[in-house]
């Protein structure tokens, strides 16, 4: 084992963060297994020392009174010709000198540096993913495949897959398109890395675009309170402000409606209802079955309520096939009853 591993060591520890002792350790582990499967030895050791920039290979034979088997004992006696320190039960070592050797373990160990490496590089992926949970990251559009509809996404810190099912439904992109996708789950089991489950129809994605792109949530004036969506349709989101002079849902939308109208462009013409939240329920039931006018709110428990609007306001509250009730009984977590005056 020549300079050039001991020097890759170092490198691997400075580069890629992996201790020499532990790539080390895995060495002569791999060494040992490769030489006694090219040797047919049994008892064996490998030592590798950093310092001497060496390697050396010890058959090892246990000290018996009668011995069995020659290729794994030795007697007291033939042990005490060695060294009178050796003493029964005890363990006799002797160097093995192997031609072979050196391409033996050089082969042994490039395959473990290479292994090594990868284990180096899928833990720091699953480390910068791990960061970036519950987030949105911009990512590049590598390619769509036809069989399944999955997007192939460049994230930056490796390729990931954007499923079908977690797609903004109609929405369609190009290679090289940048688009943004919300992390919502990392796991340690993939076999050539981390395994990410990465969404555009996730309701994180929305709040997340309202914590980039308006700076008073971003501050911390504007609080989010809570998110109701249905991917590609229709959101509802509900805010309340720390500042009695900052008005929460104007924030959001913005002068002309900038504001809101960049999130809407990423979302691909979702439409968004920004909500005052307030502590009154009923209040805040009726501020979410917007665009309709309610007319009372009647709570019937903690969280059922009954809602009168004008029956010209009837379709508007519930929605097209229920979906404004839905997402406002989401929003608000009450079951709402709807009704026509």
């Amino acid at each position: 084992m020549n300079q050039e591993f001991f020097t890759a060591l170092d490198l691997l520890e400075k580069t890629k963060g992996i201790p020499k002792e532990y790539m080390i350790e895995k060495v002569e582990a791999a060494l040992v297994s490769a030489f006694k499967k090219e040797y047919g030895t049994s008892n064996v050791r490998v030592s590798i020392d950093p310092n001497k920039k060496d390697v050396k290979v010890y058959e090892q034979k246990n000290i018996v009174e009668i011995v069995e088997d020659p290729s794994t004992e030795i007697s007291l006696e033939d042990a005490k010709k060695l060294s009178r320190r050796h003493v029964l039960g005890g363990v006799v070592e002797t160097e093995v000198k192997t031609k072979g050797f050196g391409r033996l373990s050089a082969q042994s160990a490039k395959q473990v540096i290479i292994q090594g490496i990868r284990e180096a590089e899928r833990s720091s992926m699953i480390r910068e993913y791990e960061k970036k949970r519950e987030e949105v990251i911009t990512a590049i559009v590598t390619k769509t495949a036809d069989n399944t509809g999955d997007i192939v996404i460049d994230t930056g810190t490796s390729e990931a897959v954007l499923p079908f099912a977690e797609q903004i439904p109609g929405e369609e992109f190009a290679a090289g398109d940048r688009i943004k996708v919300f992390v919502t789950e990392v796991r340690r089991e993939g076999q050539t890395g981390p395994m990410v489950t990465l969404s555009r129809t996730h309701p994180g994605l929305v709040k997340r675009l309202f914590e980039t792109e308006i700076p008073e949530i971003e501050e911390g004036v504007v609080i989010i309170q809570s998110v109701a969506r249905e991917a590609g349709s229709r959101t509802k989101i509900a805010v309340y402000s720390r500042d009695e002079d900052v008005d929460p849902v104007g924030a959001c939308i913005g002068e002309r409606g900038r504001r809101i109208a960049d999130i809407v462009d990423e979302l691909r013409g979702e439409k968004i209802d920004v909500i005052e939240y307030s502590e009154n329920t009923a209040d805040y039931i009726a501020a979410a079955l917007s665009p309709a006018e309610v007319i009372s709110v009647e709570m019937e428990g903690e969280r059922s309520a009954k809602v009168t609007v004008s029956q010209d306001q009837l379709s508007l509250a519930i929605g097209k096939e229920g979906q404004n009730a839905r997402l406002a009984a989401r929003l608000t977590g009450c079951k709402i009853d709807i009704k026509g005056y």
